[in-house]
């Protein structure tokens, strides 16, 4: 009987403190060892499926936070190959804590549009979701909209939104500053916060939902949430009082982010690791993210799922997310200048 991840991880790293084995030394010559914040379920059919088409196994050890620090106290003992991660600022944290390494591959960079992928190679996209603005049916008539709108007179106590901390915000925050600068950046994040119609709180859904009991008329929310509340008895409810929208379709797009890899320093399979990521970036693995979590294949030429594809095209700001990653640390001030969760 196979022991689990988790358990080998433990065992070794008290093995490499004890002196018994070296760093470097491979836990199994076929196999991928994953550190992972996604759900379980929302990677593992598709890890499985690699398994099936290489041999290879996926060991994943899923964790909420403090991947970087846990890799950078690891250092070269560390068992990780990969790290499975979403929002670029995740991945951001990972470069900085200089515990990933650049990858060199054709299949990537064929696969990966360049504004998706860091420009060292260090991290690549893997799917995208967009930060989509969600309009009440029943009190708005509204098709289409900006993120500037958001906080225009028109809008005061009717919109909501989750904590301006959170990272989902922080990365549209950064994008607003790099295309208008800070200071309008910061006149425009006032102007949300003067139109909110409570405190901001809850997750991505939960503005949804107060849409639905008619607490405000528009939401920020990433987009795959709209399928997973669509598909959700308890849930569909919430999606089918708003409208999925679009922002800035009349000019520079819309704002997406990324669920994305990287390649740790250690990486005791390293060559297997790399087989995996090629595999994530291909036509199969995203069709999967599609159908299974709602998500936007990173890969150009792949469709969406059908249900993702009925919310309508849009497109994208073309930003690379490595230039929105350095506007990170002053959308954070901006958050606290403002009080914005005041």
């Amino acid at each position: 009987m196979k022991v689990p991840f988790a358990k080998r991880l433990a065992c070794r790293l008290l093995m490499v403190t004890a002196g018994l084995v070296s760093g470097q030394q491979v836990m199994a010559a076929d196999e991928v060892n994953i550190y992972s914040n996604r759900q379980p379920f929302l990677i593992r059919p598709i890890l499985d499926t690699f398994t099936r088409q290489t041999g290879i196994e996926t060991n994943v050890v899923f964790t909420k936070t403090g991947v970087a620090e846990r890799l950078k106290t690891e250092g070269a003992n560390s068992p990780a190959d990969l790290v499975l991660t979403v929002d670029i600022g995740r991945l951001q944290e990972l470069v900085e804590a200089d515990v990933v390494q650049p990858v060199e591959s054709k299949v990537l960079d064929t696969n990966i549009p360049a504004q998706y992928r860091s420009k060292e190679n260090l991290w690549f996209g893997l799917t995208l979701r967009v930060r989509n603005i969600y309009a009440s049916k029943e009190r708005t008539d509204i098709k289409a909209i900006s993120y500037e709108d958001l906080s225009k007179p028109e809008w005061k106590g009717r919109v909501c939104t989750r904590s301006g901390k959170h990272q989902y915000n922080i990365a549209l925050i950064a994008s607003m500053i790099a295309h208008h600068g800070e200071a309008e950046a910061e006149k425009w994040l006032r102007g949300v916060k003067a139109n909110l119609a409570q405190k901001p709180q809850g997750n991505d859904r939960a503005q949804v939902k107060a849409i639905k009991e008619g607490i405000c008329d528009l939401a920020l929310g990433n987009s795959y949430y709209y399928g997973v509340m669509l598909t959700d008895e308890n849930q569909s409810e919430w999606a089918r009082s708003a409208n999925i929208l679009f922002p800035n379709q009349d000019n520079r797009g819309a704002h997406v982010n990324i669920s994305g890899v990287a390649l740790t320093k250690a990486a005791p399979n390293k060559a297997n690791a790399i087989k995996l990521m090629e595999f994530l970036s291909g036509e199969l693995a995203q069709r999967m993210y599609s159908e299974q979590n709602y998500e936007y294949p990173v890969k150009p030429g792949v469709q969406p799922s059908g249900l993702v594809s009925s919310w309508g095209s849009f497109t994208a700001d073309q930003i690379s997310l490595d230039e929105i990653a350095k506007y990170r640390e002053q959308a954070v001030k901006l958050v606290d200048k403002v009080d914005f969760d005041g």
